[in-house]
């Protein structure tokens, strides 16, 4: 993969975290990162690879609950947002191609991987990496049809238009993610969506108070957990 054109550059960017800003997009992060701890509970003080996770989205909880964290990153530049832990020494990071990482098979315990998948067009390729340099499971995010992502392609001027730098991006079928990491031999044991409306309707409503109630409610009726968007997936080594 093209380092200059490997999506995890521009997730790493100070413009797209610029994307969680503000009261609405630390409660996105506060979230995600709650709902990655719990799905590592039976995993403490595990050796992780995040892939493509110089966005630094979770490297400060994973870090802090006692993870020995390894970010990989297709780019120099995608050090700069994890530096703070790189340079104390909490944390490593390493370059190299999100399609032939660079560790032997098994190399980790988990192997985590968060704004990528949607983003590469060989998804198929990098489920196979991820699941290939993973002693226990891996977890990933990624939107499903199963959400308002199905009309995405319809919404996407929207999207752009309260997002500003948002790019296309694959949604999938719960199904044909489940066989892709199947086929490397993971099968997935927990599920956890996350918002029941889109994040960028949030993000345009920019009222933290509403869309904590708005999503509660949605909580409440199980409508999050049968049509919430993005998923956040455990898989285990069968």
């Amino acid at each position: 993969m093209d380092d200059a054109a490997a999506p995890d550059v521009e997730t790493s960017s100070e413009d797209y975290a610029r994307r969680f800003a503000g009261s609405v997009g630390a409660w996105f992060l506060e979230v995600q990162s709650r709902t990655t701890l719990e799905l590592l509970q039976p995993w403490p003080r595990a050796s992780l690879l995040d892939v493509g996770g110089g966005h630094g989205q979770l490297t400060g909880p994973l870090v802090a609950a006692g993870h020995d964290v390894t970010i990989l990153g297709s780019h120099d530049s995608c050090r700069e947002r994890v530096r703070e832990w790189v340079d104390a020494g909490r944390a490593r990071f390493q370059r190299g191609d999100l399609l032939r990482l660079p560790f032997p098979d098994r190399a980790f315990d988990v192997v985590l991987s968060f704004r990528l998948l949607p983003h590469v067009d060989a998804w198929r390729e990098l489920v196979t990496e991820l699941a290939r340099v993973a002693r226990r499971g891996v977890v990933v995010d990624y939107p499903t049809t199963r959400s308002w992502n199905a009309i995405s392609r319809a919404l996407f001027g929207l999207k752009k238009g309260i997002e500003g730098n948002t790019r296309p991006f694959t949604v999938f079928r719960d199904g044909e993610l489940a066989g892709a990491f199947a086929a490397a031999g993971l099968q997935p044991t927990a599920r956890r969506p996350q918002f029941f409306l889109p994040m960028a309707l949030h993000r345009a409503l920019g009222l933290l108070g509403l869309s904590r109630a708005l999503e509660g409610l949605g909580g409440g009726l199980g409508l999050t957990g049968a049509f919430g968007s993005p998923v956040i997936l455990r898989l285990e080594r069968r």
